[in-house]
């Protein structure tokens, strides 16, 4: 007796109330927010997707404006944009060297324009479960990576969250495997369910890491450990609720015979890391999250200017 097969979910489904938030609050806005996108690693790939989220932005009530530089001149160009008053967000398209410079060059963009949430701050504040840049008063919300948070969007979505239990406790009992350990994606989107009760095994070309809540929740951090030889994406994937693909090569594709019956399958990668036969074993897929990580970046935008306003005021109350 054949299965049936399990629902496609589109991304585009998921993004519409993330759009519609963002186009509402524009609106409420006295001016038309500014977002600039530099590109400097020529490829065609990167351009395509800088055209779609110059599209998105134009769509959705913000000016986008996309800047093409030499690799060598990024560094003076991204100065430059955090001193534009009239420049409100700033994203660069990595890889761009391909290496630590590009680390350097994440962490040059000014905090108060960083809407991919890729500056040191934020990940502190991530990885040690701190949600606010101010407390105690806590009206400044910290800024969360786009891509992670977009990734716990779409799992709040497929209802893999549990709103009956505390907030911050939603996945508990949860067991997510997460093919990619990027210091853009991987590591932050781990830390990030970790943080809210799963136990998640973070895979990478040289081993396999567990990330888990600290028993301390006082401790406000999730634990790391190298898991031992003989616990493989062979022996984990069948246990998994849910497996997360981010994998970016053409020719790499998941093993679908490990993929149990039913299991939540998601590819954030701009590559098909599943074939197509992933829709007779997962219960629910989503082969894209483009849409999702955007509309969450122009409302990571919005957090930003937000924030602006906060410090403004307390420092105009302090003046007066």
């Amino acid at each position: 007796m054949s299965r049936p097969a399990g629902r496609t979910i589109l991304a585009s489904t998921i993004a519409k109330p993330y759009q519609d938030e963002v186009i509402a609050a524009v609106k409420k806005l006295s001016f038309r927010p500014t977002l600039v996108g530099f590109l400097a690693n020529g490829d065609p790939a990167a351009k395509m997707y800088a055209n779609w989220t110059g599209k998105t932005c134009e769509s959705l009530g913000f000016n986008y404006k996309l800047i093409e530089v030499n690799k060598n001149e990024l560094e003076t160009s991204l100065i430059k944009a955090n001193k534009d008053e009239k420049v409100n967000g700033i994203m660069v398209y990595f890889p761009v060297f391909g290496d630590k410079q590009d680390q350097y060059l994440q962490q040059l963009i000014s905090p108060e324009k960083d809407v991919e949430g890729l500056n040191f701050l934020y990940y502190h504040n991530l990885y040690h479960n701190i949600r606010f840049l101010d407390p105690p008063q806590n009206q400044q919300k910290s800024i969360i990576p786009c891509t992670a948070l977009a990734m716990v969007k779409i799992l709040e979505y497929l209802g893999v969250y549990n709103n009956i239990l505390h907030y911050g406790n939603r996945l508990y009992g949860k067991k997510i495997l997460i093919v990619n350990r990027s210091e853009i994606v991987g590591r932050p989107l781990a830390a990030l369910l970790a943080n809210d009760g799963a136990t998640v095994y973070s895979v990478d070309i040289n081993n396999i890491q567990q990330f888990t809540r600290g028993d301390d929740l006082s401790e406000h951090r999730h634990l790391v450990v190298d898991l031992d030889q003989k616990d493989t994406i062979e022996t984990l994937a069948p246990q998994c609720d849910v497996i997360i693909t981010g994998v970016p090569t053409e020719n790499y594709k998941f093993p679908i015979n490990l993929v149990t019956h039913g299991t939540i399958v998601i590819n954030f990668s701009s590559f098909k890391n599943f074939d197509d036969d992933i829709k007779q074993r997962a219960g629910l897929y989503v082969p894209s999250i483009g849409k999702v990580t955007i509309a969450i970046l122009l409302r990571n935008l919005l957090r930003l200017i937000e924030n602006k306003e906060i410090r403004q005021s307390e420092k105009a109350d302090k003046e007066s």
